[in-house]
C-alpha cells in the first residue's frame, strides 16, 4: 500500500502580493522552496491561517532573497497582503518508508528561521 505523507512545509509565511491577472499558482523566493525541499512546479496546498481557505496549486520559484510568497490567478481571492500562511508539500511513500519531512519556518520578511528534518 502506498499513502501520500508530508513531503515539505513552510510555515510562518506572509502573503507579499496578490495578482489576479496571472494565469494560477503561488510565487515562492526560490531559497524558502529549497529550505522546504520542494521543486519548483510541484504541487502544494496553501493553507490561509487568518480566514481559513486553501487552495490546491503548483509552486513557482521567485527571485532568491526576495522574501516572495505571491498568490497569482484565482488563489489571489483567497489572502490578503500580510496574511500568515503555510505552504505543504506531500508526496507518496510505500508502506513504512519514512517520509522525513523538512519544516522551513520563516522569520520577518519571510527568511527561513530554521529548518528541522522530521523523523517517523
Amino acid at each position: 500500500m502506498k499513502r501520500f505523507m508530508l513531503k515539505g512545509k513552510i510555515h510562518g509565511g506572509h502573503i507579499t502580493r496578490t495578482r489576479l491577472d496571472y494565469d494560477g499558482s503561488i510565487t515562492v523566493d526560490l531559497k524558502v522552496l529549497n529550505a522546504a525541499g520542494i521543486a519548483p512546479f510541484e504541487m502544494v496546498h496553501v493553507l490561509n491561517l487568518n480566514n481559513g481557505e486553501r487552495a490546491e496549486t503548483y509552486a513557482i520559484a521567485g527571485k532568491p532573497g526576495s522574501g516572495a510568497m505571491e498568490l497569482n490567478g484565482p488563489a489571489a481571492r483567497l489572502g490578503e497582503i500580510g496574511d500568515e500562511i503555510v505552504v505543504l508539500a506531500y508526496a507518496l511513500f510505500e508502506e513504512g518508508e519514512s517520509s522525513s519531512p523538512r519544516v522551513a519556518r520563516l522569520g520577518a520578511k519571510n527568511r527561513v528561521k530554521t529548518v528541522k528534518v522530521h523523523s517517523a
